[in-house]
Parts: structure tokens; C-alpha cells; sequence
């Protein structure tokens, strides 16, 4: 029989509604929002599935993914645009939810939702991951910078290992700096070992998968051509803390892109 099935997803449970071709309810439960106990729920209530559908939200890419491999026709569609339909519903429940994302299925009336492979996230978790321990201690020299300043002392302009050596020297036999601002340097330098130690592991920077991950970044879902790969891996400095604004050749190159 010609069915459709909504799910409607937390944490810990997933509700399950499935439908009939003229939007009847056929069947109803909850189970445990893991792949094997959705696909198993489906595959003995609504064998003749033509579509499955859940909205976006934390776990999707992992149960979209998931459900994919196990053979299922999955389909993921925007949380915002099944909100506007969701709420014309009298009584918000889990179980009404999962039975209006099943009639979206079988209505047809959505926009599915392109998700990425966990390859991409993975890439991405190494970016934002990289990002946050810059901030961490671009925080951390400013704390320093802020409080040696209120005792007339300033550090001035100084990168990398500079700025630690330039600090010890300014609290040396201070023993109420060394107290303060101590344990803001040893962080620091915990900090800056922790980035060192993730830029070693970031060797992909130069393979097609990190080129990929930072077009689809830019909504641009292919590889550039060797010609602009340069421009690509520009974009990816900041995150390796490096100083990319644009030069003189830069702004020519852009203004040239531009007039063609």
C-alpha cells in the first residue's frame, strides 16, 4: 500500500506517523531516536514507503545519513517552512507534528533540504574548532594586555612566543603580577601548544575534500578549477592565523574578475 511517513525528532524519542495516499492515519508510535529502531519501525508498519520525512534540527545529518544507508527514502526539509504549516495545527504535540510532516510527504508541498555528508562536518568541526582556540587566546593576551595596563605597564606590539617573553619580563619579581597574571600566561601557552598541535593535524587544508567543504561554505557546491584554487586557499588563512587581507595584486586581480 501506497503510505508516507513523518518523524518528529528529539533527543531521546522520535514520534512516527504514517499515512495513506489520501492522508488517513495508519499508524502511530515512538521509538528511540536511533536509526536501527526508526528503520525497523518503518520497514514492519509501512513497508511501501515512498517517502520519509524529518525536519532539520541537530541530529538530522546523522538519522539522514543513516537512514540513507539502510535503504530508506529519506527526506530532510526545512524546519522553518514545516513550522508554517505545523502551526495551523489546534493542539502542538509530538504526535501531531509527526502526522503533519507526514501529510507534507504525501501532499508534496516542501523543499527538500541538500545535507551535507559527515566527511563535510567533519571538516568543518576542525575549522570551528581551530577558531576557538584563536579567540581563547586572543582573549587571554587581552586580559593580559588590560591588566598590566592599569599598572603602567604595556607590552605593545608582539606575536607568538614574543608576547610571552615580553610579559614575563614586565611581571618579573613582581610578586603581585606573577599571582595574577601568571596562571593567564601558562593558559596562553596551553592554548597556543593545543593550536599548534590541531594545525599539524590540518594537512587536508590541500585536499579536494577541504576545498570542497569551504565552496559549500560559500553555497558554491563544486571544486574550483586549479586557476582559482588560490583564491580558495586565501580563504582558508584566517583560520590557519594568518594575515590575508588583500594586497595591491589582490585588488587588481578582484577589479580585473570584476570588469569581465
Amino acid at each position: 500500500m501506497e503510505c508516507y511517513v513523518g518523524l518528529d525528532v528529539s533527543l531521546k524519542q522520535t514520534s512516527i506517523c504514517v499515512v495513506s495516499g489520501t492522508g488517513s492515519v495508519v499508524r502511530e508510535g515512538v521509538v528511540d531516536s536511533a536509526p536501527d529502531a526508526i528503520a525497523a519501525f518503518v520497514r514492519s508498519k509501512a513497508p511501501g514507503a515512498i517517502r520519509v520525512g524529518l525536519e532539520t534540527g541537530p541530529t538530522s545529518t546523522w538519522l539522514w545519513t543513516e537512514l540513507r544507508r539502510l535503504g530508506l527514502p529519506v527526506i530532510c526539509i526545512d524546519a522553518r517552512h514545516a513550522k508554517a504549516v505545523l502551526k495551523m495545527q489546534i493542539n502542538k504535540s509530538d504526535r501531531n507534528d509527526a502526522a503533519g510532516i507526514a501529510r507534507i510527504m504525501q501532499t508534496g508541498w516542501f523543499k527538500e533540504v541538500r545535507v551535507k555528508d559527515l566527511d563535510n562536518h567533519a571538516v568543518k568541526a576542525l575549522l570551528a574548532s581551530r577558531a576557538l582556540l584563536v579567540k581563547i587566546k586572543r582573549d587571554l593576551e587581552n586580559q593580559i594586555r588590560g591588566l598590566l595596563k592599569n599598572v603602567g605597564l604595556v607590552i605593545g606590539r608582539a606575536k607568538f612566543n614574543v608576547f610571552a617573553m615580553r610579559a614575563e619580563e614586565l611581571i618579573a619579581e613582581r610578586r603581585e603580577l606573577i599571582a595574577v597574571v601568571g596562571p593567564l600566561l601558562k593558559a596562553r601557552n596551553a592554548i597556543e601548544q593545543q593550536t599548534d598541535d590541531l594545525d599539524r593535524t590540518m594537512t587536508v587544508v590541500r585536499s579536494p575534500d577541504f576545498l570542497r567543504a569551504l565552496n559549500q561554505r560559500d553555497c558554491v557546491c563544486t571544486i574550483d578549477p586549479p586557476a582559482t584554487s588560490y583564491a580558495i586557499m586565501r580563504r582558508a588563512g584566517p583560520y590557519r592565523g594568518e594575515n590575508t587581507g588583500p594586497g595591491k595584486d589582490d585588488r587588481e586581480e578582484l577589479g580585473t574578475e570584476a570588469r569581465n
